[in-house]
């Protein structure tokens, strides 16, 4: 009996390991550690590997960094091959824009994102808009441009202001300028299209209708032909309080969203439904991620600002807090089109993420400095600190970008959990930290 009884148990132990995952997820930010953090929540996942990740990721359970960077599709290939990853899993837009996902596709790679003709819907501005007339889909009045003359020429037509002039390319969340006068506009065309600071980003430009009202991000997860809702966010773009500021890759979320079930109907039928309809109509079957960034209109009605092709940052660090759906399989079933069997499950309370940037963010800033805190922040469960521009030095943990940590929490409501996110925000030190302080209020 004890034979067939320690047989029975090196039976399961094998078959465990058998069936254990591994998983490679491609980036570096605050939302790669996010994905990381929740993926490690998985029974079915043995293993994550981050490249080329962050001094977060590295400490999630189940976790090792990689050091591959995001956009060497090659070496992430070679990698994934030889270690037989089971599913990877693309953060940033730019390795989805080179067709990571294709690539993977066609050495027998399940690889969750769209594919590089679909990950046009937010490498390209113009892309995305010209498909939003084709589809009837509620956006914004705009003009394309290739010629800089041309494109002082219909500003100095234009009478209302303010005016947005957005680069036609990916421009790391920083190419849409909001030109308050005539001259901001004109100023705005000469730095994309003449002085290229956003570099090949800006060579065409799109200037369109400034809208007003309240904004939303809306994210589904689709494998071509199904979608499902995964949830709502709220994104604070501008640096400074009040939304003052120069915009940046995100300053904080919120999720879910301040709108109603009615809205969300709507935005699902209005935007998400005709844009996955769209998409595989035009022959470009969508998978991974849609991110639609919406505007409420003052009448109540949905408008898209843009499309993302990949999870936002920092929306995603909230919304892992409040997914319960394992993420494993949401996942793998959009890479395998298998999307149809799948159940979202989220969280009922809301949860509040606050960056921590370093000091001149998104202009200028240095890196480098030591961090302090980080141990005293380990609160509980419902209160974690994602990492997003952090590295390792001599064994302690210091600042390596822009935007540097994402401190984020769950809450019976809002406000709750902006009370945990700035408790926690208080314990946290460096030379050169700032923050907004009023994410969650508007």
């Amino acid at each position: 009996m004890k034979n067939i009884f320690n047989f029975l148990l090196s039976f399961l132990f094998i078959a465990n390991i058998a069936h254990a995952k591994k998983v490679l997820i491609v980036g570096s930010g605050g939302r790669e550690h996010a994905l990381s953090w929740k993926m490690a929540q998985s029974p079915q996942v043995d293993h994550i590997f981050v490249a080329p990740g962050n001094a977060g990721a590295a400490q999630c359970k189940k976790t090792e960094n990689i050091d591959i960077a995001a956009d060497d599709i090659n070496a992430l290939l070679i990698f994934a091959q030889e270690h037989m990853i089971d599913l990877t899993i693309v953060g940033p837009e730019l390795p989805l824009t080179l067709g990571i996902v294709d690539t993977f596709n066609e050495h027998g790679l399940p690889c969750f994102g769209p594919s590089q003709k679909a990950a046009q819907i937010e490498a390209s501005k113009k892309f995305a808009k010209d498909f939003m007339q084709r589809h009837n889909i509620r956006t914004a009045e705009y003009k394309t441009f290739i010629d800089a003359q041309k494109a002082r020429d219909y500003i100095k037509q234009q009478s209302n202001y303010p005016i947005v002039v957005k680069a036609d390319g990916l421009a790391a969340g920083k190419g849409v300028v909001i030109a308050q006068t005539e001259q901001a506009a004109l100023n705005a065309i000469e730095n994309m299209m003449q002085k290229q600071h956003f570099g090949h980003a800006g060579t065409t430009i799109v200037i369109e209708q400034f809208l007003r009202g309240h904004e939303v991000s809306f994210f589904a997860i689709c494998d071509g032909q199904t979608w499902v809702p995964l949830t709502t966010a709220q994104d604070y773009k501008k640096a400074y309080d009040n939304n003052f500021g120069p915009n940046t890759g995100g300053m904080g979320a919120t999720s879910p969203a301040p709108i109603d079930t009615a809205m969300q109907q709507r935005i699902m039928r209005e935007v998400v439904e005709p844009t996955v309809a769209g998409l595989s109509q035009d022959g470009i079957p969508y998978t991974g991620v849609l991110y639609a960034g919406l505007m409420i209109s003052p009448e109540g009605d949905p408008y898209v600002l843009e499309f993302n092709c990949r999870f936002g940052d920092p929306e995603t660090e909230p919304m892992m807090m409040r997914l319960k759906t394992d993420l494993y399989d949401l996942c793998l079933a959009s890479a395998k089109q298998t999307l149809r069997t799948c159940n979202v499950e989220v969280d009922q309370r809301c949860a509040v993420g606050v960056v921590l940037a370093s000091s001149g963010y998104p202009i200028s800033y240095k890196k480098g400095y030591p961090i302090s805190g980080l141990k005293q922040s380990r609160k509980d469960d419902e209160t974690v600190v994602f990492h997003a521009g952090t590295k390792t030095c001599d064994g302690e943990i210091v600042t390596n970008g822009g935007r540097v940590l994402c401190v984020t929490a769950l809450g019976n409501d809002i406000a709750d959990a902006r009370k945990k996110v700035y408790n926690c925000v208080a314990n946290i030190e460096w030379d050169g930290k700032c923050y907004r302080t009023d994410i969650g209020l508007n």
